[in-house]
């Protein structure tokens, strides 16, 4: 059986540093803040929202939410993030995305101060990561990949990884901060021809497809280390992943489970830079 590279206890170790590191902010004086701006109700966003709001309450992490109906009108939503931008008790914003108004989400993108954007809102942020230099910060979930890996000891320096998608969010910044750590990365997507043939090559394969069940036995090989980036509803209404686990398992190395891996880091990781942007104000 593969080894099953859960998030727990990876979440666990973050918050234990954080812990401490949080504590001697507030002893200097700085009480980090995350501020959490939601547009509308869609239920996946509070889901996540209540998953963040208790890993800040362990953590020590303040937060406060800016919550708008989702008819809001672009100038409130603008206005709220003016209203983050200028207060300096906070430290970091998170703004669930999608929103309905591609338009008014690139703008409310575009006026975050960098210097608060904890999951990669902003162009200077993503030019951060493509280039290797320390503006802002990356996604949260692609860093949470990086995160699961360093710590089940997995060696990312020369190893040959396939990344399944393409997204902003996902698939491209991790590719890049992949590389970043000298790994050969080959980037596919569910339009590459022969994708399956792709993936056996791979040593270690992350999959970002947004499609349930995308990674079936045909796409794997022995001694692989599979990451499972997708979170989808099956149709009994169960959570899983891009993978077709209960096949994919017997045949692989290591592999994260849906749910319990990835997602599980996240939140532990938009602490950390909320952290990180605290630390950065004593500087």
């Amino acid at each position: 059986m593969a080894e099953l590279l859960k998030g727990g206890p990876a979440a666990k170790a973050i918050t234990e540093d954080l812990i401490f590191r949080c504590k001697a902010l507030k002893e200097n004086g700085t009480d980090p803040c995350l501020a959490i701006l939601r547009i509308g109700e869609r239920g996946d966003d509070i889901a996540y929202e209540k998953s963040a709001l208790k890993r800040c309450e362990r953590i020590g992490v303040k937060a406060r939410l800016f919550t708008l109906p989702a008819a809001a009108s672009k100038k409130e939503v603008l206005d709220a993030i003016r209203k983050i931008n200028n207060d300096d008790t906070i430290h970091g914003c998170l703004m669930f995305r999608p929103l309905s108004d591609r338009q008014m989400e690139a703008e409310a993108c575009a006026l975050l101060d960098p210097a608060k954007d904890v999951d990669a809102m902003t162009m200077a942020s993503l030019a951060g990561v493509f280039a290797c230099r320390d503006i802002g910060y990356p996604p949260c979930t692609a860093q949470a990949v990086i995160e699961l890996l360093d710590h089940y000891q997995i060696p990312l320096e020369g190893r040959r990884v396939t990344v399944i998608g393409r997204s902003m969010v996902i698939g491209k910044p991790v590719s890049m901060m992949l590389q970043k750590r000298n790994a050969t990365v080959t980037m596919c997507h569910t339009r590459t021809v022969d994708l399956p043939s792709a993936c056996r090559n791979a040593e270690i394969l992350v999959v970002a497809a947004g499609h349930a069940g995308v990674v079936d036995a045909n796409y794997v090989s022995k001694d692989q280390v599979i990451v499972d980036v997708g979170i989808n509803v099956d149709p009994e209404g169960n959570l899983c992943g891009d993978v077709r686990f209960e096949e994919v398992e017997p045949l692989v190395k290591a592999i994260t489970p849906v749910p319990g891996g990835v997602g599980s880091v996240t939140t532990a990781v938009l602490c950390k830079h909320v952290i990180e942007a605290a630390e950065k104000t004593l500087k």
